[in-house]
């Protein structure tokens, strides 16, 4: 096969100069990452982190099976998450490493494939992908396994195909390529249901095609039809998923084509620009107004991929890496609502594999302007090239730190993006789980000034404030801005219910509201329980009340609350009292500190 003029060879090595180059990598990588590798679960990590209820055999089957038992139709990606569940639990370490070692594992993989096209600077390409900063998020954050994962099959699948792709050829032709299609299609198959991104590679292959030989024809095309066809499919399928189960829809999401044609050129230029000066990243960048700058950020990308068409003749690398960048970023463009895009429109976790071509351009692109100096330089070359690795890893070392907890993480966001609401609002959260109400509440109002109309947040601010011991109106308050906004908050609508039932002269009030939670969801069993005490009040009700109780101790047969409140009706029933004897022995089983229990039991036998 005749050699690209954009594929230098590399010079040759000791055999051992690789193997010492990998070891200091990973020597280099673990020290970068450190600060993650024990860190604590994130924003939405217990969302993607195999539930209970998906732990046995059967809840695997429901992964793969049934869109919605998980927050993304991704089953190659949550297997992965049931099998680590059941090699270390809930504790994340494990989790950390196995997303390091995918990544190491990809960045091992760019350079065998560089290799493959007889590209240069293959070990400097897989270290700018191993140490670059932009790539911390998709590696410290354990819901990013699908972006570690689903790169490393895509390359894997890559790999097979440029084997597959030498049948034919004088470049080392497999004696049965189609083994390697069929692997190469299993591998992209994996990697789509890991993450939809990797459908991009059908076309990402033909541009490589176009770039070793100037020419795509029907032979190169043919085998990957079946490849584009799953690609729609995956592709309507997370849109679908996205709108219908994730809850990417309403106003944050109401672009016309015009306007999310002029935020792909930005979001393109932004991303370029994230890799070639890798300052200030943050975790959740400010959202801009999609139209603000106009139409000349996608001009100028336009004008550069002719230019560079102009190029071609002379030199196609250029061309190729443009497509590959710009072709792989694609599905983040805005062109397709994906549910973040309700805090900002970019994401360093999105270009995470998309960047690989922009790595590998640059590092055989530098390979060959210095093997063209005159005289050669290898020293001030291996200087140079070490020396920047070293500042990406520091800078990656750097902003691993954020990614401890959610404290770090939600107050490094605010110091860079002081106007996120959501990193205002989950930091309040956090506060609030560990107990510091007087902390969270302040953070609460801050997000509302900066989003008056979001429900949780006055729902959060009226639990923190009654915490804190402010005047039940104040609650009250909150809760009904809450509901007005989004009536289905059941659990808002019975804290508010609760708080009615205690306000001197509203009782009245909370039973509606209970009524109202219990038809929302109707096995929560505190919730029937507290309808039950609303019923109580009124003697009139009382069978209704016992009936409420009944039902909560059938959902959750070891609430104790519920056979005591069983008991405390049967006890004021006049010829019933009896009754109550078995209710209040079951509490006694059940929780054998309660001493009001053992003190009716003992009065009852005593009577």
């Amino acid at each position: 096969m005749p050699r690209s003029v954009d594929s230098p060879i590399p010079a040759t090595r000791h055999p051992v100069w690789p193997w010492l180059g990998w070891l200091a990598l990973l020597a280099v990588a673990l020290t970068v990452y450190w600060p993650a590798l024990h860190g604590a679960m994130l924003w939405d990590d217990d969302a993607h982190m195999t539930r209970p209820e998906l732990r046995g055999w059967f809840g695997l089957a429901r992964i793969w099976f049934e869109p919605g038992a998980t927050q993304q139709y991704y089953p190659v990606m949550h297997s992965a998450f049931w099998l680590q569940h059941r090699l270390w639990g809930d504790g994340t370490t494990g989790y950390h490493v196995v997303s390091l070692l995918l990544h190491l594992g990809s960045a091992g993989l760019i350079a065998v494939v560089m290799r493959r096209l007889r590209l240069a600077g293959a070990g400097f390409a897989a270290a700018l992908f191993a140490l670059h900063p932009v790539s911390v998020e998709s590696v410290a954050w354990i819901s990013e396994l699908k972006n570690t994962l689903s790169t490393f099959f895509y390359l894997l699948a890559l790999l097979a195909w440029l084997r597959f792709d030498a049948r034919g050829s004088d470049d080392a032709a497999p004696r049965n390529p189609w083994r390697w299609y069929a692997l190469a299609a299993l591998c992209f198959v994996a990697a789509a249901l890991t993450k939809t991104v990797t459908v991009t590679l059908p076309a990402a292959l033909l541009v490589i095609v176009w770039w070793r030989r100037g020419v795509v024809r029907w032979r190169e095309v043919a085998p990957l039809l079946p490849w584009f066809a799953f690609a729609v499919a995956a592709g309507l399928t997370t849109a679908w998923v996205e709108r219908h189960l994730v809850g990417a829809t309403g106003a944050a999401f109401n672009l016309d084509l015009l306007d999310r044609a002029q935020l792909a050129g930005r979001i393109a230029w932004f991303y370029l620009g994230k890799l070639l000066w890798p300052a200030d990243l943050v975790f959740i960048y400010p959202r801009w107004d999609a139209t603000a700058i106009g139409w000349l950020p996608l001009l100028a990308a336009l004008a550069t991929l002719a230019l560079l068409w102009a190029m071609r003749r002379h030199c196609r690398g250029p061309l190729a890496a443009a497509l590959l960048f710009g072709g792989t970023l694609f599905p983040a463009l805005g062109f397709f609502d994906v549910y973040p895009f309700q805090y900002s429109y970019v994401a360093d976790h999105f270009q995470y594999l998309a960047s690989i071509a922009i790595y590998i351009a640059a590092a055989s692109g530098l390979a060959a302007a210095f093997r063209r100096l005159k005289p050669p330089v290898p020293r001030p070359r291996e200087e140079l090239a070490a020396g920047l690795l070293l500042l990406l890893g520091f800078l990656s070392w750097q902003q691993a730190r954020h990614y401890r907890d959610n404290f770090a993480l939600y107050r490094a966001t605010l110091d860079q993006n002081p106007a996120c609401w959501m990193a205002a609002y989950n930091l309040g959260l956090e506060h609030a789980n560990h107990g510091e109400y007087a902390a969270a509440a302040p953070l609460y109002r801050e997000a509302l000034r900066l989003k008056p109309d979001y429900a949780e947040v006055h729902s959060n601010l009226g639990l923190a404030l009654l915490n804190l011991g402010a005047p039940p109106r104040e609650a009250l308050v909150e809760f009904e801005a809450a509901l007005r906004l989004k009536p289905a908050l059941w659990q808002t609508r019975a804290n508010l219910a609760n708080v009615l039932l205690s306000t001197p002269g509203r009782e009245h009030e909370a039973l509606p509201h209970y009524w109202r939670a219990v038809i929302d969801q109707p096995a929560v069993g505190w919730l029937r329980l507290n309808l039950g005490y609303a019923l109580q009040a009124d003697p009139a009700r009382r069978t209704a009340a016992l009936r409420q109780f009944q039902i909560a101790r059938a959902l959750q047969p070891d609430y104790w609350e519920a056979e005591y409140s069983i008991a405390h009706v049967l006890l004021a029933w006049p010829g019933r009292e009896r009754e109550a004897i078995p209710h209040l022995e079951a509490v006694r089983r059940l929780n054998p500190d309660f001493a009001p229990a053992r003190q009716l039991l003992e009065q009852l036998r005593a009577w």
